[in-house]
């Protein structure tokens, strides 16, 4: 009988720990006698004395207790909650720090998933201000008759910690926050309960125009009729610089879902305006906009370098969304078509191409397993072919249809460095060589990294075509997919709660993490599903997020 796996750490005790390297969640990662720790806080270069207080085979995670030798990188957070809220994660590094790290970050994707050796991947393309970025908030409001909380959850948890301001929101967005606040102490606006289903004021939502300096104020109620609105809105005139928009969306279901499906115009327009480069964009509540303007702009010029246009190429677009990209692309080409599985979406990017006099785009709601196809059959055949799937990456299909016909060049824009990999590699033994990788800190101070991938078909007389199935690549341990029996594992173990593989599956599809179709389909017409509760819902989240499934 073999014997039984014992770890060199026990949980509860202290360990002096080298971090050797940041995890993909900005958490330190150690070894103990070659075992792996990840300690929350620790920076690469440290030595550390953790708690552990989670023990597996594979690894285990500690409590950062002590520095006893500090990075050169390590800084004092400015945020007086950064410690509690769950919303950055790099702040006590250095932004030069911070560059360096996301680079290595998608290196070590790149050769460890991917297989890809010699891959230039370039510095990261910083931010000019990597504070006060973000154009668009949501804030939770929560408490009882003697108190009001109006700030941001606290890591793994819906506790709500108060704030004031948030350093990485635009200054427009934080004006709301005191108001708001005040009104609803002023006139006793109950905020919402979301374990007893009471209350009224669920979310406050704040978006800026970064180039137009409108400022939108949309607050999600449990109900339609809420009183002092028109109070509400005087405090908001004279206090908020800007003001453009008042909205209020009801949102009466119980879930952790932000917005609601009925939405009313309380005060002016029902949209703001911004712009990327010389597009200009109408932005309701609903809409979907970068939220960092500046970076997003970096990040398109050089999808649009990568794709190095001449004015007569033919442009595909795959997952274009609200066709941001598809129309930066357009500028440059003779014709470009944005394909996006998402209706609602694909109304946006119509409305969006209308709005910016862009007449050579065409848009298609639709898989791009088919709708490719579908092009080169009408006598389309695409030049470059741009992809900027969710953070699940690329289907096999998908990847399939694009080299099936076979464009010049591919530019992959990702938001994980892990399925980027994933589908570089599997893009390899389909005949196209990854030129270059270049990150883009899209969003400063937290562990998410942006990249733009060139790839280029390959010589045909020189290679050979390799049969490789996805799955079979190197996307293991952390960036991998988890079974459903380790998923419950995990949950069971950390939060002693069962959960069925039908929830695991509900959330992962809530995720964008790809499933088989029809899976768990009733037979019947019209049974009823059960739906995953909010308790469980949390604990898949943080399984999910540990196996860096998202």
């Amino acid at each position: 009988m073999a014997e039984k796996f014992k770890a060199p750490v026990e949980k509860g005790k202290t360990y002096t720990i080298d971090i050797l390297r940041l995890g993909s969640n900005g958490e330190g990662v150690g070894r103990v006698e070659k075992f792996t720790v990840f300690v929350d806080g620790a920076l690469p270069g440290e030595t550390v004395t953790a708690r552990i207080t989670f023990v597996k085979k594979q690894y285990a995670t500690g409590r950062l207790e002590k520095v006893q030798k500090p990075s050169e990188h390590r800084v004092k957070p400015p945020c007086s909650v950064y410690a509690e809220c769950g919303g950055c994660q790099l702040q006590h590094l250095s932004y030069e720090g911070q560059l360096a790290e996301k680079r290595q970050q998608v290196q070590d994707a790149v050769e460890r998933i991917g297989k890809l050796k010699d891959i230039p991947v370039l510095p990261t393309l910083g931010a000019d201000e990597p504070w006060a970025y973000r154009n668009k908030m949501q804030l939770p409001a929560g408490g009882d008759k003697k108190s009001l909380h109006i700030g941001c959850f606290a890591e793994k948890s819906h506790r709500i910690i108060d704030i004031d301001a948030c350093p990485i929101q635009k200054g427009g967005n934080n004006e709301i926050i005191p108001v708001i606040r005040q009104w609803m102490k002023d006139y006793k606006i109950p905020a919402y309960d979301e374990d007893k289903g009471t209350g009224i004021v669920r979310h406050i939502m704040g978006r800026t125009g970064v180039h137009s300096g409108e400022i939108m104020v949309c607050i999600v109620t449990a109900v339609p009729m809420v009183p002092h609105m028109k109070e509400l809105v005087q405090m908001l005139r004279k206090d908020v610089s800007g003001l453009t928009s008042v909205i209020q969306n009801i949102n009466s279901r119980y879930t952790n879902v932000i917005l609601g499906n009925k939405t009313k115009v309380i005060y002016g327009s029902p949209t703001i305006s911004d712009s990327i480069g010389d597009l200009s964009f109408r932005i309701s509540a609903q809409s979907f906009f970068q939220v960092n303007s500046e970076q997003a702009q970096k990040l398109y010029d050089t999808a649009l370098s990568y794709a190095d246009l001449k004015g007569n190429e033919t442009v595909v677009d795959i997952y274009c969304g609200t066709g941001t990209i598809t129309l930066f692309l357009a500028k440059r080409a003779k014709f470009a078509y944005g394909i996006e599985i998402v209706e609602p979406a694909i109304r946006d990017a119509v409305k969006n191409a209308k709005d910016n006099g862009v007449k050579n785009a065409h848009f298609m709601c639709g898989d791009a397993a088919y709708k490719l196809p579908e092009l080169l059959r009408s006598g389309v055949k695409p030049d470059v072919i741009v992809i900027d799937p969710p953070r699940a990456g690329c289907e096999e299909k998908v990847l399939n249809a694009i080299a099936s016909v076979k464009p010049k060049r591919v530019v992959y824009v990702s938001c994980n460095p892990a399925t980027l990999a994933r589908d570089l590699a599997y893009m390899k033994t389909r005949g196209y060589e990854t030129q270059k990788v270049q990150p883009v800190d899209m969003f400063p101070q937290t562990h998410h990294t942006e990249t733009v991938a060139l790839l280029s078909k390959l010589d045909v007389d020189k290679h050979i075509d390799v049969e490789i199935k996805l799955d079979e690549l190197d996307l293991t341990s952390a960036e991998s997919k988890a079974t459903y029996a380790q998923i419950k594992e995990y949950i069971l173990e950390k939060f002693d709660l069962k959960v069925s593989t039908l929830y695991i599956a509900q959330i992962k599809k809530k995720c964008g993490i790809v499933l088989r179709e029809h899976y768990n389909k009733s037979k019947k017409e019209k049974q009823a599903i059960p739906q995953c509760t909010l308790e469980k819902e949390e604990a898949i989240m943080d399984a999910l997020k540990h196996f860096k499934m998202i």
